[in-house]
């Protein structure tokens, strides 16, 4: 499952906004040259996220957005569903009206004998998901930069 990047320039942009707090409302200009990206590619991902109640907009001279909820609150299985819909690790699976995942594969004949892998791997990608909040992701920008130590060579005997 490669998500695409809606996705990840909507993670950059909501940790670019946590970072700042709420101070301020933050103009998209400002966040697509500090993360460097695309302008109208990041608008449209802005609307997404404004559509689904993760970030608020104003408008004027000292216009931007912000979160519209603490950082905490924001899960990232929230943010990959606003722009990237649901979380499918395979083209033949899709969700039914109850929420039960479903594969074009299977009939009433034939069971879809991978099915229990891709499922299993859906549910672990969901829930990592649903487990990392955008705070997390917040604190871990905010750590300090350390190489890490170079490797060592086995010892020869």
């Amino acid at each position: 499952m490669i998500f695409t990047t809606k996705a990840e320039y909507g993670v950059r942009f909501l940790i670019h906004l946590g970072m700042r707090g709420g101070a301020s409302p933050v103009s998209l200009k400002a966040v697509a040259e500090a993360e460097n990206l695309p302008l109208a590619y990041l608008e449209r991902i802005a609307a997404l996220l404004k559509r689904h109640g993760l970030v608020e907009a104003t408008r004027g001279a000292h216009g931007g957005y912000v979160l519209a909820k603490p950082a905490e609150a924001i899960t990232m299985d929230a943010v990959v569903r606003a722009l990237e819909g649901a979380v499918a690790p395979m083209d033949c699976f899709f969700d039914d009206r109850d929420g039960r995942v479903l594969c074009s594969h299977e009939s009433d004949a034939h069971h879809c004998a991978t099915k229990l892998l891709w499922t299993r791997v859906q549910v672990g990608v969901i829930r990592s998901l649903q487990r990392t909040t955008l705070a997390e992701l917040v604190a871990f920008s905010d750590r300090p930069h350390v190489e890490p130590p170079a490797p060592v060579a086995p010892a020869t005997a």
